[in-house]
């Protein structure tokens, strides 16, 4: 295998990895039975010496789907052999051919018409029509930022229907404009399209109205804790109108910028008394709204007899229903050493019988524990709190949250470690 190359290296009197080596032994070696070889001949360019275009061309035919790939991600592959490669059969050529098509994305113009950036553009516009949303979810990710490219690819891939493919430009293309944002709110897209476009680096007054008006309840949320999001005093008022209720609204309501008196009042009459401390201690509040908020910390502790608010309800299954199910909640529950609340919490938002999220309790793994939390939906910071006080892990076996804010464990392990106790 190996020796067959070091033979020709030393024929041409260098070493592997390299030397160049003649038109005629790259001829050769192309059409060795080994796949190896020819694997290792794909893997080649001009930076390797010796292996033309039309080497690269030829491998991209090869019955060796392993080759094949190794020449979709060779950044020295002619274009030709990339349209070629762009229908491939083996989902991973065309898998590495999106990474590397991507990443040539923002040296493209959309104005400019040479050969070579037409086949280029050909070729990506193909792979973002790819049946595989997997190779969609790649190029979406590599252009979201792409200021250049035909609109067309964008708008496309914004209004697909997997939402791993349309996130990632809903959120981050400069392409996207408020007329398309406010035709693909209006068209129903696929659950959480909305969530994304109120992330946004910048969300427009009537963007905003928008997304308001759709009750879509995530992306409320998110708009909210946006604060680059334009919202208008009226359409905030709308959101505080049914906000008591929704508990996931509340954190960044009492967290969002330049709040109006009005605004400032409302909220402190709904809030748990902890948020009410964090719109207290925030020192962007004109005087007479620090007041009424502190007004409304002492009016809110006289009523619980000087200690914290209790939930409105112990029965985990109607604030499921009712949408309050959420961080505060469950964390209001483990204060309060309600053990079963906190399991049918957990077991509800993972969609888990109860005896399951038990078993992981019981099982005292930090990673099995964090994962159940993770897939219910709720924060690093709670999944920390549910080992400590309700597995009774050790604090030095505890994950914590990375940065303080983020899951500690990648997405993958998180969903091997729910797929083991889900099975």
């Amino acid at each position: 295998m190996t020796g067959v190359l070091d033979n020709v290296f030393r024929r041409n009197g260098g070493e592997e990895g390299g030397a160049a080596i003649t038109y005629a032994d790259a001829k050769e070696l192309a059409r060795h039975p080994d796949a190896e070889v020819r694997r290792q001949v794909a893997a080649r360019g001009d930076a390797g010496g010796g292996i033309r275009p039309e080497i690269l061309y030829y491998l991209a035919s090869d019955v060796s789907p392993l080759v094949r790939r190794v020449i979709a991600a060779n950044a020295y592959t002619p274009r030709h052999a990339d349209r070629l490669l762009a229908e491939d059969v083996d989902t991973e050529v065309r898998c590495a051919l999106a990474r590397k098509i991507g990443r040539l994305a923002p040296q493209l113009s959309a104005e400019e018409k040479d050969h070579l950036q037409q086949l280029t553009l050909e070729v990506l516009e193909i792979l973002a029509r790819d049946q595989l949303p997997r190779v969609r979810q790649i190029i979406a990710e590599e252009i979201k930022h792409c200021t250049r490219l035909p609109r067309r690819i964008i708008h496309d891939l914004a209004r697909d229907i997997e939402l791993i493919v349309a996130a990632p430009v809903l959120e981050c293309s400069p392409l996207l404009g408020d007329e398309e944002l406010l035709e693909i709110i209006a068209s129903g897209p696929v659950q959480g399209a909305l969530s994304a476009i109120s992330r946004r680096p910048r969300v427009s007054e009537p963007v905003a109205d928008a997304i308001a008006a759709s009750a879509e309840r995530d992306a409320i949320a998110a708009l909210l804790a946006n604060p680059s999001a334009q919202i208008r005093e009226e359409t905030l008022d709308g959101i505080i109108d049914g906000a008591p209720k929704l508990k996931s609204w509340h954190r960044p309501l009492v967290e969002r910028p330049k709040l109006s008196m009005r605004a400032i009042c409302r909220i402190a009459n709904f809030v748990a008394l902890a948020l009410l401390h964090v719109l207290e201690e925030r020192h962007d509040l004109p005087p007479e709204a620090a007041k009424e908020v502190r007004g409304a910390v002492a009016r809110r502790i006289g009523e619980a007899g000087g200690t914290a608010d209790a939930p409105a309800s112990h029965d985990a299954a109607a604030a499921f229903a009712d949408g309050t199910l959420d961080d505060d909640s469950v964390v209001a529950a483990l204060d309060r050493d309600d053990r079963e609340f906190a399991v049918k919490a957990l077991a509800l938002s993972a969609e888990l019988p109860s005896k399951v999220v038990c078993k992981v309790l019981d099982s005292q793994s930090a990673k099995a524990v964090t994962a159940l939390t993770w897939a219910a939906g709720f924060n690093m910071r709670t999944a920390s709190q549910i080992q400590l006080r309700l597995a009774k892990i050790g604090p030095t076996a505890v994950l914590y949250a990375k940065g303080g804010v983020d899951y500690p464990l990648t997405p993958d392990e998180l969903k091997l470690h729910v797929d083991l106790f889900a099975a």
